[in-house]
């Protein structure tokens, strides 16, 4: 792992983020491309050319000095950083800077929710996974002991999950972990027999490995729905993330099944790492 950017719009879990960037770059010895995107009102953008040349430039210069406070954390002290502004507010920049700075993970801060909502639907956070090319590690709390020894790896085994799931195995062999895949059965329409879900992951690990060599290492949970299944499996086994699947055009719309994601990352206490299906 070489870079990591970390959007920053100077809220507190955006500096959760930047901690949990700041340990992983350290461990790693990468670089943190802190990325802040300047959000300039329709008000303004409906001035004529000078003025909001004029109003552009203001707000850049409070920006640039609000970075420079934000950065000065100690825990960011020995660790190269790299502070680049946008002049507006257009999410699907932070993938075109992930692509410039070939980047190798986006790590965002986003907050838990109070009642029916999810957290992700309509929030930044949702918009940068629903563009990134590469993989997002959400963080909802201030990183204490921040580690990817083990990472539960949940799917469907279906053909569409065999892209993330490569990435997902590229990635966490860079960081060392061991990926551990489950499969969840769940009562009702979705439920399969032994054999009926040994023949699915059979012919998943063959179109995506081209072998069997992981086989006997799947997990097979069963559970009342995917989610609880995804996150009592990953407390028991004691992993450190979780890492999903998520369809880009819809955001967290559609993994396995309806909005699974979305309660994974929302119930979830673990860190959860996206990645995204093309």
């Amino acid at each position: 792992m070489k870079k990591i950017i970390v959007p920053v719009d100077f809220s507190e879990h955006s500096n959760y983020a930047l901690e949990s960037a700041a340990i992983l770059a350290k461990k790693y010895d990468a670089e943190i491309i802190a990325l802040h995107m300047l959000e300039i009102s329709e008000t303004i953008l409906t001035k004529g050319e000078t003025d909001l040349q004029d109003e552009t430039v203001f707000f850049l210069k409070l920006a640039e000095k609000r970075f420079t406070e934000f950065l000065a954390q100690d825990y960011l002290e020995g660790v190269k950083v790299t502070p680049i502004v946008k002049h507006f507010k257009v999410f699907s920049e932070v993938n075109e800077v992930a692509k410039e700075q070939n980047a190798d993970l986006i790590v965002m801060g986003s907050h838990g929710s109070s009642g029916l909502k999810e957290i992700f639907v309509g929030s930044n956070t949702e918009k940068v996974v629903r563009y990134s090319d590469i993989p997002v590690f959400v963080v909802k709390n201030k990183p204490t002991n921040l580690s990817f020894d083990n990472v539960v790896f949940a799917s469907d085994f279906s053909e569409s999950t065999v892209t993330p799931y490569l990435n997902a195995s590229k990635l966490f062999k860079k960081l060392g972990s061991n990926l551990h895949l489950i499969y969840i059965n769940t009562p009702g329409d979705n439920f399969n027999s032994t054999s009926e879900m040994e023949k699915i992951v059979v012919n998943f690990l063959q179109k995506a490995d081209g072998n069997l060599d992981k086989l006997s290492e799947v997990k097979y949970v069963s559970d009342y729905t995917v989610e609880k299944g995804v996150i009592n499996y990953a407390n028991v086994s004691g992993a450190d993330a979780i890492a999903v699947a998520t369809h880009g055009r819809t955001g967290f719309a559609h993994f396995l099944a309806g909005s699974i994601s979305e309660d994974i990352a929302n119930h979830a206490s673990l860190p959860v790492v996206t990645f995204r299906i093309k």
